[in-house]
């Protein structure tokens, strides 16, 4: 069993929008053995796409707009990747995922450097302690000096970094990156499909002026030594306090120094780490089951309509067939057919160890947050949704399809990417989202996946908030003044739907005693 969790490391992949998280990904699964040939993400002659863009909407916009997850085996460890989208819109499902990781990468563009939504990915792994690499991509691309880049990541994520490869020269003059961890060189030949040429070389000795001209040869020994001199020696245990970041320099597209990350990461990051639920902290190596949903995707297989929830195995171990207690509803539950992925490829496991993820088919008995033991009353938090920002009222455009809309929005819901409100007033639905394009990803799966038609109208709303209070009597007379403003969301708690900040400022000091909540957790 501890043989079985040491070998485990679970990490997220994330980034800002287009910095290349999707392609790394792809990489890793290459050097994993997982897939052959890597798909060109922006590549339109070929029609392939990346492995880990799945949906239809995805590969046309060659975006990601759901985290997936893959898992594949590597010198003897195993790898489970959670690949992210970076698109703000979605920030809400990278959240969640950071909650069922070990550890993270972070993918920086050399050119570009850290960018918005690279500091709030950061804020939430500060948040969770939770230990990051950083890997600067395009450094075939003409960019900013490295030693820029690492004073930027320094000062924008404000965590200590420590470069283990540096790279030799930039853009049309690339010639490849030293490897300071394992002192080597790696000599760069643009190829997306195979592996660069490595030579084990010490950067004093006289040979490698043969390999990459006297004055870049003069320029490393230069930059290794200011390395050196300014920051300090690499020290695992400070990485996995989530103290330091170590860095590494490549390009992902041309499948450079994206091994050197790999091996470095499977020695250095840690193994699955206890997990904090509301009773007690709970420890990977106990023998008994837990686990929690992190998430849910509907359709992951259109023939079936059938919805996945992921769960995240946090002690013992899971066993297919074996009765689980399921907390909230408190009635047991066995699964027939546990997956693991491969993306959207799952194949049948019978058994799973802390810091795997495992699909249990759903059947609508999954929320998010849930979780499944043995038989204890246990429950993990930490799994926010957020008070929405854009407000639109959904109505049913084919009159015929009623139906399949209602299942469509409900299994859609179930996601946690957008929220449902039900509106007192007129009884009237409306969603809420974090951001527009999720409002375009919802119409065009509801036609696609569920073959129901929706048409958006416009709604006037500044903030959903969650109240309740103690004040009976006020809690009353307020529903009764905001009449119209009164919403039940799914859960049939009471949601106010403030229309301007002046409004909801205003209802704060109105009304003392009931409290205004701005996540759906309190």
């Amino acid at each position: 069993m501890n043989q079985e969790i040491s070998r485990r490391r679970t990490f997220a992949i994330i980034s800002h929008p287009d910095a290349g998280k999707t392609t790394l990904t792809e990489k890793f699964l290459l050097f994993g053995g997982q897939i052959q040939v890597a798909g060109a993400v922006k590549n339109n002659k070929i029609r392939k796409t990346a492995t880990s863009d799945w949906m239809e909407i995805e590969k046309q916009r060659g975006i990601s707009v759901s985290t997936s997850v893959m898992e594949f085996d590597y010198n003897g460890y195993k790898i489970n990747i959670l690949d992210t989208p970076g698109h703000q819109d979605f920030a809400e499902d990278t959240y969640r995922t950071l909650t069922a990781v070990d550890s993270a990468i972070i993918v920086v563009d050399g050119a570009k450097g850290v960018e918005t939504q690279t500091r709030k990915l950061m804020e939430v792994c500060r948040m969770r302690n939770t230990p990051v690499i950083i890997f600067i991509n395009k450094m075939d691309r003409e960019g900013r000096d490295p030693f820029d880049l690492l004073d930027e990541l320094e000062e924008e994520l404000s965590i200590s970094v420590r470069p283990l490869s540096w790279p030799i020269n930039i853009g049309a003059k690339f010639k490849g990156v030293y490897n300071i961890y394992e002192n080597k060189l790696d000599l760069f030949k643009p190829d997306k499909q195979r592996v660069t040429e490595k030579v084990e070389i010490d950067v004093n000795s006289n040979e490698l002026e043969s390999h990459i001209g006297e004055q870049d040869a003069r320029q490393l020994r230069d930059d290794i030594e200011l390395i050196d001199g300014v920051y300090p020696e690499f020290d695992v245990e400070s990485y996995r306090a989530a103290k330091v970041a170590p860095v590494f320099f490549g390009s992902a597209l041309n499948n450079f120094g994206v091994q050197e990350l790999l091996n470095c990461f499977v020695e250095i990051a840690p193994s699955p780490k206890p997990t904090k639920a509301e009773e007690r902290d709970i420890d990977p190596e106990e023998p008994r089951f837990t686990g929690f949903i992190f998430k849910i995707t509907a359709n992951i297989d259109p023939n079936h309509r059938s919805c996945i929830a992921y769960c995240k195995v946090c002690s013992g171990k899971f066993e297919r067939n074996h009765p689980y207690l399921h907390v909230r509803l408190g009635k047991t539950v066995r699964f027939s057919s546990p997956t693991q992925f491969m993306a959207q490829r799952k194949s049948t496991i019978d058994e799973a160890y802390p810091g795997d993820i495992v699909g249990l088919p759903d059947n609508g008995i999954f929320k998010i947050g849930d979780t499944l033991t043995d038989g204890e009353q246990l429950h993990f938090r930490g799994l926010p949704s957020f008070s929405p920002e854009m407000f639109k009222y959904i109505e049913n455009d084919d009159p015929m399809k009623s139906k399949q809309l209602e299942k469509g929005i409900s299994q859609l819901m179930d996601e946690g990417v957008a929220q449902l409100f039900v509106n007192q007033f007129n009884g009237r639905k409306i969603i809420g989202t974090v951001g527009q394009l999720q409002f375009e990803v919802i119409q065009y799966r509801l036609e696609n996946e569920y073959n129901a038609k929706c048409r958006w109208e416009p709604v006037h709303l500044y903030k959903a908030c969650w109240i309740e209070s103690d004040d009976e009597a006020e809690f009353e007379s307020f529903k009764k003044r905001k009449f119209q403003y009164m919403a039940k969301d799914r859960e049939g708690r009471d949601v106010f739907l403030a229309d301007s900040g002046y409004v909801l400022s205003m209802a704060q000091q109105d009304f003392k005693h009931i409290r205004f909540h701005f996540t759906s957790e309190f």
